[in-house]
């Protein structure tokens, strides 16, 4: 720590801040991945897209009135389809569950393969608040500092009320492509709302229900649900008959009571037999679990997440969802895992 015009200046993730949804954060090799070294090295596809600190947060509370943010990405990659706040860029929320609000984004202003570094001094009102920052989805984050005033409080952030994390396995959708900022993906906001940890594995064009995953999530000691849809990267219904239920065989095997959901995409519109055929492998799996009496897994068609008004306003692309799609996918999937997780009405 150290102190620099007016505030105290701490990099992460020494305390007070924690970093949540990595599996490694370390300063003094700049590696802030999701996934561990032991999985990359069975899996090299998953090198670059692991090693994204996709679903990492920083978090802390603070009666600072000012907040210095201090971010560090190895480069600023083009993506058509995102812009800099959402491919380089980390969001921050004060508060916890329904009630967090928005305070602001940072993120570089140009594109370029080299090392950027960028700062922003954000202001709140008076009072101790719960901080989340919300970590970068494309380029690889190198390093973050966090700055509050000098004389304000400086703690570690209340527990979440759901400790162990929900699991997100899935396509670039479920990574977060496009939203135009971190804490716009579906499965930020569904995790935001319910004040829950969470770890996402979506992949970009990776993500093909490949047994070492299946074999890490069902090895993980701590994990609360597991949302799964990655029917967008199967090549085609083949390989998704093939890798759907044994994908969720290796995970119910090893948690036989372990809150599964399984979704289908929510872009149909472009080849309605194709999706429909999919969306029949898929509740496929979920009917004979039911049928052998399994009473822990779910399913939602992903077909009915944009609704009938409005979807081509759902999508950048025709594919990928922007800020609004993803709204509607996290409010059709929370009322499922509020149920799941705190019981009717979201009541423990």
């Amino acid at each position: 720590m150290y102190t620099q015009n007016g505030f105290r200046i701490t990099a992460i993730p020494e305390p007070p801040f924690q970093v949540f949804g990595l599996a490694l954060a370390d300063r003094e090799s700049r590696t802030f991945a999701r996934l561990p070294k032991f999985v990359l090295e069975h899996m090299p596809q998953l090198d670059f897209l692991g090693r994204r600190s996709v679903g990492g947060r920083v978090r802390f509370a603070t009666d600072s009135r000012r907040i210095l943010l201090r971010l560090t990405v190895d480069a600023c990659r083009e993506d058509i389809n995102i812009p800099l706040t959402g491919s380089s860029g980390a969001d921050i929320y004060l508060g916890t569950g329904e009630h967090s609000t928005y305070l602001g984004v940072l993120a570089p202003s140009v594109h370029g393969d080299r090392e950027f570094t960028v700062e922003k001094v954000f202001s709140k009102g008076p009072g101790l608040d719960t901080v989340t920052v919300n970590l970068p989805r494309n380029d690889l984050l190198l390093g973050m500092d966090v700055g509050v005033e000098e004389g304000s409080v400086l703690q570690e952030a209340p527990p979440y009320r759901t400790s162990d994390p929900i699991v997100f396995y899935g396509s670039s959708i479920t990574e977060g492509g496009c939203a135009d900022r971190p804490g716009n993906a579906y499965a930020s906001a569904v995790s935001r709302w319910l004040d829950a940890d969470y770890r996402n594995f979506g992949f970009s064009g990776k993500a093909r229900g490949e047994p070492v995953i299946a074999e890490y999530i069902a090895g993980l000691e701590k994990i609360s649900a597991l949302v799964y849809d990655y029917d967008h990267n199967a090549p085609d219904p083949d390989h998704l008959q093939a890798t759907h239920e044994a994908f969720f065989r290796i995970i119910r095997d090893a948690k036989p009571e372990l809150p599964v959901v399984i979704m289908s995409r929510p872009d149909t519109d472009k080849d309605t037999e194709d999706a429909a055929l999919r969306r029949q492998i898929i509740q496929n799996t979920y009917e004979r679990a039911r049928a052998a009496g399994d009473r822990h897994v779910w399913f939602l068609d992903g077909g009915t997440f944009f609704g009938t008004h409005g979807r081509a306003e759902c999508t950048v692309d025709g594919t990928h969802p922007n800020a609004l799609g993803f709204q509607r996918m996290a409010e059709a999937l929370y009322p499922l895992l509020q149920m799941i997780l705190y019981g009717k009405g979201g009541e423990t």
